[in-house]
């Protein structure tokens, strides 16, 4: 199995069997980057594929599905922080303003701080329906930065196939959900 298709249980015991390649920090951070677009993917595909086959459970795995992508997005993040930066705040920020795709990654990692924050039942009852609704709507957003980060780091390598993939999925999601919105 390809290191980008690794799960994390398989990524944790890669880095301790020192089995990640020849560069374990870059293949760790790309392979959570990977499964963090993945789980993005699959909690926006959720509810229209609910709609088009009318299994309505599948509601109920959204917010585990949209929790483990911010899971993955944080370690993704952490790693970055940690292995590639070696934790300083001083770097951290000189990468952030001078690469765009760390910023773009970073600002949707920070966008995604509030719905993880409110994933819970209490959270969802405090801020009433209407107002969860719309803070998660975020996503979307979220979404777009996160395939625009994917599609930068992609640009240095020239490499666009799976970037191509993704960016038809999310087109195709996306405009279930406006074509859905302007017909009620």
């Amino acid at each position: 199995m390809a290191r980008a298709q690794r799960p994390l249980a398989s990524l944790v015991w890669g880095a301790f069997q020192n089995t990640l390649g020849a560069n374990p920090a870059e293949a760790l951070i790309r392979a959570l980057g990977d499964w963090t677009l993945r789980l993005l993917v699959l909690t926006l595909a959720i509810t229209p594929v609910r709609h088009w086959t009318g299994w309505h459970a599948l509601a109920r795995f959204r917010r585990n599905v949209g929790v483990a992508a911010f899971l993955y997005a944080t370690l993704h993040w952490l790693a970055y922080a940690w292995l590639d930066q070696g934790l300083s705040l001083a770097a951290l920020w000189q990468d952030v303003v001078k690469r765009p795709f760390i910023l773009v990654g970073t600002l949707a990692w920070l966008m995604l701080l509030p719905l993880a924050a409110t994933s819970f039942n209490s959270a969802m009852k405090a801020l009433g329906g209407r107002a969860w609704q719309r803070l998660h709507q975020l996503s979307y957003a979220i979404i777009l930065l996160g395939l625009l980060h994917f599609f930068w780091m992609r640009a240095g390598k020239n490499d666009f196939a799976e970037v191509a993939v993704y960016a038809a999925l999310v087109a195709v999601l996306l405009g279930w959900r406006l074509k859905r919105q302007r017909s009620r």
